[in-house]
């Protein structure tokens, strides 16, 4: 399985000024839950933005064109996938999503009611839905604020 996960604002907003501008730890709990023990795939900016280096417990693999130490580098996904096992989740920034849509089988959406003020805002891609089927819809079962969206790719 390859996916991608994702917490949005209605406006498709997954980040502002190098952050996320909201914490749900509902929602960091999900992410682990779904990553550990699989492949987090992710662009520079957003290794750069974690507090915590590599991600616990995960096999981290950055798309860059420069090495940084401590963590797998490849210049494109298509090589990181080529030398994947298992599942891989594509965990950002935009660029990356973007991209991801070519590779992903599911799209795993945190849908978040923060507005932000959207000067230095990243956004996540519109999903072609000639491409993707929405499967699921719900309530998060630890904070009914945020709901879980599951896509699956029909093409």
């Amino acid at each position: 399985m390859k996916g991608i996960i994702v917490a949005v604002n209605p406006n498709r907003v997954i980040g502002c000024m190098g952050d996320i501008p909201w914490h749900y730890s509902e929602d960091l709990k999900r992410f682990k839950k779904l990553t550990v023990g699989n492949t987090v795939i992710m662009g520079r900016k957003t290794w750069e933005s974690l507090p915590i280096k590599p991600l616990p417990e995960r096999r981290n693999i950055v798309i860059t064109s420069q090495q940084i130490e401590g963590v797998e580098c490849f210049k494109e996904i298509k090589k990181a996938l080529a030398k994947s096992e298992g599942d891989v989740w594509f965990i950002g920034g935009a660029g990356i999503y973007e991209e991801a849509l070519e590779y992903a089988d599911k799209i795993d959406m945190t849908l978040v009611p923060d507005l932000v003020d959207e000067d230095g805002c990243v956004y996540f891609p519109k999903i072609p839905e000639d491409e993707w089927e929405e499967i699921m819809s719900k309530e998060n079962e630890d904070n009914s604020k945020l709901i879980q969206k599951i896509f699956v790719r029909i093409i």
